[in-house]
């Protein structure tokens, strides 16, 4: 089997790798060289390619080794070909195609590779021709013959090659540009290649050192900027700035969790590690999917952690076995289990089951100066008039009824289509009118699975919990809910409302204004507001799981229902609220229109 057009393949490929996919790849590559050394003991440098910038002026990356180096005729067979490397290739283990599509479709000028064995060093270049849009060897004329590889002299050589060794030099995509400089929108730009490995490697083998090059920029003899940093991994991070840490057994493989300490570092040491609270996949020593930022809290929320986020940090270990097979996509971006995504919400139920004493602690520490709603005994009254809006009608078979309908349809509005059928017949009733399985049989409406899983009723009289959180009370941490109203977090049945959002906040100064003459004012109406804004939430969750036994909705449609945006949207009408602020407040403070005509 032949590959017409290879350079098509390869840049197609290459879009399925994260932007600094890269510099993973090139660094595994160079340690399992170093790996492959008698000793088993070495050191990898990513740097400037300090000969380009002495002769040219420009600043090219490059990545030197001195592990067990390649001969010119071995570059040019494992590099040259798309799936070929001179370590052995396994399904769950090197591909040999990483370095090629990360790095090769990112530097169509070229990767220069230069290595030694024995004291002798040659030299490849891997391109993008121009002329052909196809990768691969770049021809250079020595004694007047082309050729694909050469020797070179040591005068090109690394110091840290002694005998053997490798540097690879990062061109680019056009002679002239610097491939030192951080891709657009990388974290930290002058630590980026710190920060990438620092967060993709858990940790690195015994006996291999890694460094990066930082504020190459800054004169050569400012040691104290222009540093190459030793790269430890994340694992070095967290024993550092841990207070405590364990591991929870899970039904398909391990959680390791730590504790930060509440100190600076949560946010001063961001520019070269993931230094405040995250989760991600741990396997062989690397780090996959690692979500930080809102990601990250939103994840770790799940997990059961819902106060001190920022402190807390996951790794799910997944177990290799015959029957749960882990491997990664081609591009190294995502972890498999069985060739299907990670189990991700079985694993966070697993661990909120076994949720460990310290984070419990951490939470109800950080909890102590959160506002659990007071409110809820006053909302659950007014709705138990209305309660039963809360169950959403179903059709039943009438023989004069104002609609046809399926008996298999349930719901108003009709059944979803199935997979394969046109979605023109959405919201009209489904299917041909057929009897299906249930026949007329409306009792099978009502059947109860006995061998089912355990579930708790939702929707119904199940309201959730509500818990106000804050800046100012600690409970919500930079970047959670920001210029949003709430989220609910359905494994937990809880709402959390952000009393910082902007929408309540304008409300008690609308109201603090009107009784600015009422001394003690804002707590009551601050506790007014936040009511009515909290029953709006509460109504909102509680139609929205009124609809989860509808076939129109999937869980997908629903969790959109309840996101941070629609819950933020069905809080901003203004009339309906105000006029119930206003009417509580008349009852509580007296009303701002007699206090008026008393002051005239």
């Amino acid at each position: 089997m032949t590959v017409e057009n290879t350079g098509f393949m390869v840049d197609r490929l290459g879009q399925d790798c994260a932007p600094l996919q890269f510099l993973r790849e090139l660094t595994q590559n160079s340690i399992e060289a170093v790996k492959a050394t008698p000793e088993g003991i070495g050191e990898i440098v990513w740097d400037v390619d300090w000969l380009t910038h002495s002769i040219q002026g420009i600043y090219k990356l490059c990545i030197t080794d001195n592990g067990i180096g390649m001969t010119g005729q071995e570059m040019a067979r494992y590099i040259n070909a798309l799936s070929s490397s001179v370590h052995q290739q396994a399904h769950d283990g090197n591909f040999g195609v990483g370095a090629k599509i990360a790095a090769a479709t990112r530097n169509h000028e070229g990767l220069i590779y230069v290595s030694w064995q024995n004291g002798v060093g040659e030299r490849i270049r891997l391109w993008r021709d121009p002329d052909t849009n196809n990768y691969g060897l770049a021809s250079a004329v020595v004694n007047g013959k082309n050729r694909y590889w050469s020797k070179v002299s040591d005068q090109v050589k690394p110091s840290l090659i002694k005998t053997r060794g490798t540097q690879v030099t990062l061109l680019g995509n056009h002679a002239d540009e610097n491939t030192m400089a951080a891709p657009e929108n990388v974290k930290s730009a002058s630590r980026w290649i710190s920060y990438y490995l620092n967060t993709r490697y858990f940790r690195f083998p015994a006996g291999i050192t890694v460094k990066a090059r930082e504020g190459w920029e800054r004169p050569r003899e400012d040691t104290k900027s222009n540093v190459l940093r030793v790269i430890h991994g994340q694992e070095h991070y967290l024993n550092r700035h841990a207070e405590s840490s364990g591991a929870v057994d899970l039904t398909t493989a391990t959680a390791h969790w730590w504790i930060l300490r509440d100190e600076k570092a949560l946010n001063s040491n961001s520019g070269s590690n993931a230094s405040s609270g995250h989760v991600a996949a741990l396997y062989r020593d690397e780090l996959y999917e690692m979500v930080t930022g809102r990601a990250g809290t939103a994840r770790l929320q799940h997990f059961g952690v819902i106060f001190g986020t920022n402190r807390v940090v996951i790794y799910v270990e997944p177990h290799h076995s015959d029957t749960g097979r882990i491997t990664s996509n081609t591009a190294r971006t995502q972890l498999l289990l069985n060739n299907e995504p990670l189990p991700w919400s079985d694993w966070m139920a697993d661990f909120r089951a076994g949720l460990p004493v310290e984070i419990r602690e951490l939470m109800e520490a950080v909890s102590a100066g959160s506002g659990s709603s007071n409110h809820q005994k006053s909302i659950k009254e007014r709705l138990r008039e209305i309660r039963d809006l809360f169950r959403l009608s179903r059709y039943r078979p009438h023989l004069n009824g104002a609609a046809n309908v399926s008996t298999d349809n349930v719901t108003p509005g009709g059944a979803r289509e199935q997979s394969g059928t046109s979605n023109a017949g959405r919201g009209r009733g489904g299917g041909s009118g057929g009897r299906g399985s249930r026949g007329g049989d409306v009792y099978a409406l009502f059947l109860v699975d006995e061998d089912g899983t355990p579930a708790d009723q939702v929707g119904g009289d199940a309201d959730p919990e509500v818990i106000w959180i804050g800046r100012q009370e600690g409970t919500r941490e930079s970047g959670l809910l920001e210029d949003r109203a709430a989220q609910y977090l359905q494994e937990q049945n809880l709402l959390q409302i952000n009393s910082d959002f902007r929408g309540f906040t304008d409300m008690i100064e609308r109201w603090c204004a009107e009784y600015a003459d009422t001394p003690g004012a804002r707590s009551q109406i601050t506790e007014v507001v936040q009511e009515w804004f909290e029953q709006a939430l509460v109504e909102t969750i509680l139609g929205v799981l009124s609809l989860c036994d509808s076939p129109e909705w999937t869980p997908d449609e629903l969790a959109r229902c309840w996101s941070p945006e629609s819950l933020t949207a069905a809080v901003m009408q203004r009339y309906h609220v105000d006029l119930a602020i206003k009417r509580s407040l008349g009852s509580k403070l007296g009303s701002t229109r007699d206090k008026r005509q008393a002051a005239a």
